[in-house]
């Protein structure tokens, strides 16, 4: 394998991943390796695509899991720089060599690029020579120009979208804490851990990533027992609420509510549920 990999996990996003891997083909190195992870995907695993797979667990899919799976596969074919990107997400052609160079660099450093989401394709799709020219990134995290980092980062901000780190700098993290199951927390977890291992936290403008449109919901109620269930493992292992502005709004849906004890629960469950 190449000394860098890129691990995707992916739940029946076929297409998706199909135009990532259009995207990843028109990098501007072909110096790394792309290692998918399928998870409860059947399919997928079926087509040779995917260098392992996991079945869903019990409370849901599990991304936690899958992740460091990819990543597993990854170092022991001597992968020294770790790309994470999300199955959504498009590679500008200098991500992954920018996220190696900054690697290479600052190896005590988790990197994180900035990504845009996209606007529904048009009937032929996305043209992936023309993305830079749909270049927005998301306005609630940093975004520095191409050419630039920004280390110090704000735990809260980071996100799995789209981040890279070294070999040893993932090793010190000992990957994503696989309590969480399904949506939500495991990567504001996975900053706060990294912290504690002595790593910073920091944005590389040339890693950029656009994410392709699929359809939302706000807040993402379909995930709400995901984030009342994780949400409660942060708050255990770090002492704070996070994903507040989306418990908040379940509330206001009637969703969940506050318990005596200050924590959130699920409408019509104990708070131990």
């Amino acid at each position: 394998m190449s000394a860098t990999a890129v691990v995707t996990v992916v739940h029946r996003r076929s297409e998706h991943l199909a135009r990532q891997r259009e995207s990843l083909a028109a990098s501007s190195t072909d110096a790394f390796d792309h290692v998918v992870v399928a998870m409860d995907d059947p399919a997928l695993e079926a087509s040779g695509v995917a260098a392992a797979a996991l079945p869903r667990a019990p409370l849901g899919l599990p991304l936690a899991a899958a992740r460091n799976r990819g990543a597993e596969v990854a170092l022991a074919h001597g992968a020294r720089t770790l790309v994470f990107l999300d199955v959504d997400c498009l590679a500008d052609a200098d991500l992954v060599g920018a996220y190696a160079e900054v690697v290479a660099d600052e190896p005590g450093t988790v990197w994180s690029g900035p990504v845009t989401y996209l606007d529904p394709p048009p009937p032929g799709g996305y043209d992936l020579s023309a993305l830079r020219e749909l270049d927005a990134p998301h306005p609630a995290r940093p975004a520095p120009a191409p050419g630039r980092c920004e280390p110090g980062a704000d735990p809260d901000l980071f996100w799995s979208l789209s981040f890279a780190c070294s070999d040893d700098a993932w090793r010190r993290t000992g990957g994503f804490c696989e309590d969480y199951v399904g949506y939500g927390g495991e990567d504001t977890d996975f900053a706060r851990v990294a912290l504690v291992a002595g790593l910073d936290l920091g944005w590389v403008g040339a890693a950029r990533a656009f994410h392709q449109w699929h359809p939302v919901s706000r807040p993402p109620v379909e995930h709400v027992a995901d984030i009342v269930r994780n949400a409660r493992i942060f708050h255990d292992r770090w002492g704070e609420w996070p994903m507040l502005g989306w418990l908040e709004a379940f509330e206001e849906r009637g969703l969940v509510r506050r318990t005596r004890t200050g924590g959130w629960a699920l409408v019509g469950r104990s708070a131990d549920e």
